[in-house]
This record gives C-alpha cells, structure tokens and sequence, in this order.
C-alpha cells in the first residue's frame, strides 16, 4: 500500500456511512450508536481530504464540526427546517439539540483515532 493512501480512508468513511444508516432501520439499536458512527465517518472522512495534517488535528477538526452541526439544531429559521425534513439533510445536520450527543461524538472521534491509530498507521509502516 502506497504511503499516505487515501484509499483506506474512503472505504472506511463508505462502511461507516452503510453502518449508520442500517442502524436507524433496524429495531433495538440504541439512537446514540449512529451518533457515533456519525463522528467516525466525519474523522474518516476528512482524513481522507487531509491526509496530510496530523491525526490529533483530524481529531480536533472532526470534533469541531460535529460540536458545530449539533449546536447548528438549535437555529430554526424555515429554510433551515426545510432542508432538515430531506432526507440527506436529516442525515448530515440532525434534528434536535441534546447535550448527550457531544459526549456520543467525543467517543466516536476518539475511537477513529485510536483506529487510525493503531490500525492504518500500522498497515503504512508495514509498505
């Protein structure tokens, strides 16, 4: 595998993001379980685009924009809660404000890095 392959990366965000969206079908899953694949595929997801900064600043980025998409459920103008009643928009920004999810997204991010971590940097310094 080539050095700082991006390839990993997006297979990883595409089974996160199949993940996710089975666990909002399927009875007895727990809602907080796709929060935190959400912040999984967010990680991956820009690792794959910026593959080049740092895996902590992946971390801190991703959590930025989690922290930011949640806080963003709490302005309600028409146009926002139109584009949130599509289903994609459902999806990427939500529908209500809770506190919890901060704590499910922490726990995603943290778990990609350690992923990263442990995993795919182990996989590059083998090649």
């Amino acid at each position: 595998m080539q050095k700082n392959s991006r390839i990993p990366y997006f297979i990883l965000t595409l089974v996160v993001i199949a993940l996710g969206i089975t666990s909002r079908k399927i009875d007895g899953i727990p809602a907080f379980f796709g929060d935190i694949l959400y912040a999984v595929m967010v990680y991956f997801g820009l690792r794959m685009f910026l593959i080049h900064i740092s895996l902590k600043m992946t971390a801190f980025l991703s959590l930025l924009i989690c922290f930011a998409i949640e806080f963003l459920q709490l302005y309600n103008a028409d146009w926002m809660l139109a584009i949130r009643r599509t289903t994609f928009g459902h999806y990427v920004l939500g529908q209500g404000f809770l506190w919890s999810d901060l704590g499910y997204y922490t726990l995603g991010v943290i778990m990609a890095f350690l992923i990263d971590f442990t995993w795919i940097n182990k996989l590059k310094s083998t090649t």
